[in-house]
């Protein structure tokens, strides 16, 4: 005999699970991430990294970015706007 599992009936995925926001990182979480990164000779992932911190932008608006948004020819742009 087959088992039937009833749609309706089915458990939810995050059952029992803390959801919401996530705490912040402290500063010494946030050192800790730096260090590494610099002791790997990570450079891209510390320069996303810190403009992240820097311009408190999510995930997915911070890949989003395209050098044309902080560069103006060979110069880094000092500031930005965004919206």
């Amino acid at each position: 005999m087959e088992a039937y599992s009833d749609p309706a009936h089915r458990e939810p995925w995050n059952k029992g699970k803390i959801v919401g926001q996530k705490a912040p990182l402290r500063l010494k979480d946030i050192w800790a991430i730096r260090i590494r990164l610099q002791l790997g000779h990570r450079t891209r992932e510390l320069a996303m990294f810190d403009l992240a911190l820097d311009s408190k932008l999510r995930a997915c608006d911070l890949v989003k970015l395209k050098l044309r948004d902080i560069a103006h020819g060979d110069h880094i742009s000092a500031r930005a706007i965004v919206m």
